[in-house]
């Protein structure tokens, strides 16, 4: 991916969070963590897809919402766009696995823009469930881009993840 331009999208929650088998109050969220990362390691461009609606504070109300939006299959409406995104040959998608796969504001995300051409790498935060189905769900709603295999993190470990994230990286760039 040399001399292509990038750009991290990502959905991250701060606050309550059930990490390592119990919910903590996180002040940055896993998602967002690993986004940074990368950005230290690529100098891609930053986007965080935020909702106008917030999701509720308490972590068992937000999973509620989470799963009825899913339900749903809702499309929650998004604060920004993307001011120039024709100009990206590489889209860093980054997420929390709910429910199984992304948040539904990354489907709206995805649904907002023509990824024809452009190169998908999706990366996940998760509590056991991996990258669910949610590489096929990208691959479903972008089916002129070309989606890399994704990297999947457990949210207890995002802070040691640095070296896993390199290695996933080195990966990418053929």
């Amino acid at each position: 991916m040399t001399n292509s331009k990038s750009l991290i999208a990502y959905f991250s929650r701060k606050g309550y969070n059930y990490v390592g088998g119990r919910i903590v109050n996180l002040p940055i969220g896993n998602t967002e963590v690993i986004a940074k990362k990368i950005q230290e390691l690529t100098g891609s461009d930053m986007f965080h897809i935020e909702t106008v609606e917030s999701y509720p504070e308490d972590y068992t109300e937000k999973t509620n919402v989470a799963q009825e939006e899913k339900r749903e299959n809702a499309r929650p409406e998004l604060t920004e766009t993307v001011d120039d995104m024709d100009s990206y040959d590489v889209i860093y998608i980054g997420y929390p696995n709910w429910w199984g796969t992304m948040p539904m504001a990354v489907f709206t995300f995805l649904e907002s823009y023509d990824f024809s051409g452009k190169t998908i790498i999706p990366y996940c935060t998760h509590e056991g469930s991996g990258m669910g189905h949610s590489e096929r769900d990208i691959r479903e709603h972008c089916p002129n881009a070309k989606v890399l295999s994704g990297l999947s993190i457990r949210g207890d470990s995002v802070g040691r993840a640095g070296n896993d994230v390199a290695n996933w990286l080195k990966t990418k760039k053929n």
